[in-house]
């Protein structure tokens, strides 16, 4: 589901949400990458940002994706403004 559609609050189908969790669910197997050991490079990840910038840390999102060629780590670090300066 792209972004835009979550923004104006259209549903994703529960086929398509499944197949999402079934992707990941591989991706973590194949990558040996643990949710456990995902959420403490999450918890890493707020604690060495938010040091520098004002984040929203409650939606922060961690991810692996895979390709054919790769693996990736994604994070999705929301920025919080404050009055356009950080910390």
């Amino acid at each position: 589901m792209s972004w835009f559609s979550r923004l104006f609050g259209q549903q994703e189908k529960s086929g398509s949400v499944a197949k999402q969790r079934l992707q990941m669910v591989l991706i973590h197997d194949r990558s040996e990458v643990s949710p456990g050991l995902l959420e403490q490079i999450k918890d890493d990840i707020i604690k060495v940002i938010a040091e520098r910038l004002t984040i929203d840390p409650d939606n922060v999102e961690v991810n692996l994706t895979q390709t054919a060629r790769e693996s990736r780590l994604v994070a999705e670090i929301p920025l919080v403004s404050s009055n356009g300066r950080h910390k």
